[in-house]
Formats: structure tokens, C-alpha cells, sequence
């Protein structure tokens, strides 16, 4: 056997490594407006993909910005950034913010819609000067309409959006999901249109403002859910563990403890009836084929847990 070159050597010659940061971004630089969740996770991605990030902080009130500074929260939100301090109140913190937003790739903001207008720091009046700046807003509902003022929330946008009428078990009532899913999607989809406008602008070489929402972000995740209702006329309902259309797929108790369990298609569904020692399911008219499982769906149930 020939010795292992410098690449192939194992973990357990040197500890445990950390990936080597991306350069992707690292021409690009980015100023930081944003607060709470889905802003920072929007500039989160591209601190992470290289790009030089300034996180501009108000003088006070940490209270938006992810907690304790060295808390989790915080360092997961704000990791690969560099901060400085401005009162975009003050004259002074504006003149100084425009000087920077005058050299800024990617500027990237969740403030309330009439909030940069009143500032002086929204697109229109800052590509004036940089026509070439790529400008990202994040709101609850959307730049303008009947909402747009509101501040978003993310167990707002879970309710208004239409997930928690799809998760939870039935008759429990409406119920978010263990993450704020609607802060991290909107954060994602505002990383990616800022991509798309920074690929344009090489070919252009004009920046744009682009907008996405909580809600707009939280609608978009209802993937199929939207479709079946958008095309078929179906309601969506909640159903626990169980998936709309896989069966049999769920969590089922066990004598020692849980199983988790996803069926798509015949085939899988044949390869767990024979793994659990039940062929004749099968060739079971209650089970044999998706449809007829859809319709007896708690016996099935029922029997997996037997």
C-alpha cells in the first residue's frame, strides 16, 4: 500500500479542522442597516461567501441586534463582520454614511418601508451618487400596499402566510414551526436577488433595489401546499406527522423508542412492507397502491405501530 500524500492523511493527524472560508465575495463590499433576524441573515451569507461587511450600530439600543454580544445569538448573526457606530439620526452620522454608500457595493436594510425615506438614505437618493449600488430591502408586507408601515414579525408571517394552518396535529389549533422561517427565508431570498443584481450589473453596469417580504417569503414556502389549492381546489389541512400525499410517512412508536418513517412510491413501499414482515400488504386492497392507503391512512397507522 503506497503512504497517503498531504491531502489523504486522516482527521486524527490533526485535530479537528475548519473549512477554509470562501473568497467569493470578497470584492464586494457590503453595509450592514440590519436588525433582528432576517437582515442579518440575509448579510450573514454573504459575510460568509467573503464579502467585506460593515455592520453599522446605532450609539444605543442593542436590543435588536441579537442580544449579549458574545452570546450565540449574536455571533451567529453577525459572524466575518466589522461594525462601526453612527447616529443616521444626526447629520453628521447621514454625511458620513452617504461618503461610504458613495464606495458600497451592496447596501442591505429592514427597516420599516417609511423609515430610509425619512432618513435620506433610501436607493433613489443614494445611486445619485453610485448608480452602480445594489440595494436590498427586507420589510414584513412589502415596500408599499394596505400593510406596508406595519412592522413584520415572524409568527405574524407564519400566521398570515398560511403555515400554521398546515402544522400541528388536527383540532389543536394553528401552530408556528420551531423556527422563525419566515425571518431565515426572507434573509436567503434577499441573498440570492442580491446575487442576481450583482450579475447584472456586471453586464450593465447599473446596480437595482430589490425587495422582498416575510409574508412574500413565507407564501413562497408553501411550495406544493399553494399549488394543490392554486390548481386543484384543495385545502390544505393540518396532519401532524403525516404527508399529504406519502403514505405511509410519519413517527411511530416503537417498543424501544420512535421510528421515523417516509414512503414515496410503490417500490419503497414494498421494501418496508417486506422489512417489516408484512408482503401481504402489498396485495392488501386497503394498502396496496397510494390512493387506497391515502383513504386508510390511521389503520395503516395503526398496524405499522402493532
Amino acid at each position: 500500500m503506497s503512504p497517503l500524500r498531504d491531502d489523504e492523511r486522516s482527521f486524527s493527524e490533526f485535530g479537528e479542522r475548519t473549512p477554509l472560508p470562501s473568497t467569493a465575495l470578497s470584492d464586494y463590499m457590503v453595509l450592514d442597516l440590519t436588525r433582528v433576524r432576517s437582515g442579518p441573515t440575509c448579510v450573514r451569507q454573504l459575510a460568509d461567501w467573503g464579502a467585506d461587511v460593515i455592520k453599522i450600530e446605532a450609539p444605543s439600543d442593542k436590543s435588536e441586534m441579537g442580544g449579549p454580544r458574545a452570546g450565540p445569538d449574536f455571533q451567529n448573526l453577525h459572524r466575518n463582520k466589522r461594525s462601526m457606530t453612527l447616529n443616521l439620526k444626526s447629520e453628521e452620522g447621514k454625511k458620513i454614511f452617504k461618503k461610504l454608500a458613495e464606495k458600497a457595493d451592496v447596501i442591505v436594510e429592514n427597516f420599516r418601508p417609511d423609515v430610509k425615506h425619512r432618513l435620506g438614505i433610501d436607493y433613489d437618493t443614494l445611486s445619485t451618487h453610485n448608480p452602480g449600488l445594489v440595494y436590498a430591502s427586507i420589510s414584513g408586507f412589502g415596500q408599499d400596499g394596505p400593510l406596508a408601515d406595519r412592522p413584520g414579525f415572524d409568527q405574524i408571517a407564519q400566521g398570515m402566510g398560511g403555515l400554521m394552518s398546515i402544522t400541528g396535529e388536527p383540532g389543536r389549533g394553528p401552530m408556528r414551526v420551531g423556527i422563525p422561517i419566515a425571518d431565515l427565508c426572507a434573509g436567503l431570498f434577499a441573498a440570492q436577488a442580491i446575487f442576481i443584481a450583482l450579475l447584472e450589473r456586471s453586464k450593465s453596469g447599473k446596480g437595482q433595489w430589490v425587495q422582498t417580504s416575510l409574508l412574500q417569503a413565507q407564501a413562497f414556502m408553501l411550495d406544493f401546499q399553494a399549488a394543490r389549492y392554486l390548481m386543484n381546489g384543495d385545502v390544505p389541512k393540518q396532519a401532524g406527522n403525516n404527508h399529504p400525499t406519502s403514505i405511509p410517512t410519519g413517527v411511530f412508536k416503537t417498543s424501544d423508542g420512535f421510528i421515523n418513517l417516509a414512503v414515496a412510491g410503490e417500490q419503497i413501499w414494498k421494501r418496508l412492507a417486506e422489512t417489516l414482515q408484512k408482503p401481504e400488504w402489498c396485495h392488501d386492497e386497503r394498502f396496496a397502491i397510494n390512493e387506497s392507503r391515502s383513504q386508510n391512512r390511521d389503520l395503516l397507522n395503526a398496524e405499522i405501530e402493532k
